[in-house]
C-alpha cells in the first residue's frame, strides 16, 4: 500500500492541475507522477529527468539510454522504474534478462550500477572506461542523468508507490 496518496486531479489546486496538464505534452501521468504532484516543486525537480534523457540520448543512443536507466533501476530494486524500462526493451524485441552488450555498453552499465550501489565513490576501474569513451560534458550529463534516475528510484521505493497497471505484464517474474 502506498505511503502517500496520489493527487485527485479534480480536487487538486490550480498549480497542481497546471503542472499535470503541462506534463501531458511530454509524457503520460503515472502513479509516481500523481504522487509527486503532492509537491509541485518536487514534481518539477524529478521531471527534469526528461531533459537529461534528451541530453544523453544523442551520444548514448536510444537503446543504451534505456539500458543504462534499466541497469540503475534494477540495481536499486525499483519495481516501477525497472519494469518501465523492461517494457521499452521488450517492446523493442530485447530480452532484458539476457542483453547482449558490447564493450562500450558494458562500461556504461557498470558505471550506472556503481552509481546505484554506492554513489559516494566510483572506483577508478569503473570510471576509466567512461573517461576514455566520453567528453567532460558527456560524463557530467551521464552522471547527472544517473543520479536523477537513482533519485527517482528512491522516491518510488521510499514511498512504496504502486506499480502502474499498464506495466504489470512486463513485471520481472521470479524464476523457481
Amino acid at each position: 500500500m502506498a505511503r502517500i496518496p496520489q493527487v485527485d486531479y479534480a480536487a487538486a489546486p490550480a498549480a497542481v492541475q497546471e503542472a499535470h496538464d503541462a506534463h501531458l505534452h511530454v509524457a503520460r501521468i503515472t502513479n509516481m507522477k500523481r504522487t509527486l504532484l503532492q509537491s509541485v516543486p518536487s514534481f518539477h525537480a524529478l521531471m527534469t529527468w526528461y531533459d537529461l534523457r534528451d541530453t544523453v540520448q544523442p551520444f548514448l543512443g536510444d537503446r543504451l539510454t534505456t539500458i543504462y536507466a534499466h541497469a540503475i533501476s534494477a540495481e536499486t530494486d525499483c519495481l516501477i522504474c525497472s519494469t518501465f524500462f523492461r517494457r521499452i526493451l521488450i517492446d523493442a524485441g530485447e530480452n532484458p534478462d539476457a542483453l547482449v552488450l558490447d564493450e562500450r555498453e558494458r562500461a556504461v552499465v557498470a558505471f550506472g550500477r556503481c552509481l546505484a550501489v554506492s554513489p559516494f565513490r566510483v572506483p577508478h576501474e569503473v570510471f576509466a572506461p567512461i573517461r576514455a569513451l566520453f567528453s567532460d560534458e558527456e560524463i557530467v550529463a551521464l552522471t547527472a542523468f544517473g543520479a536523477l534516475m537513482v533519485a527517482t528510484n528512491v522516491v518510488n521505493n521510499a514511498l512504496e508507490i504502486p506499480l502502474d497497471d499498464s506495466l504489470e505484464t512486463y513485471r520481472r517474474r521470479s524464476t523457481p
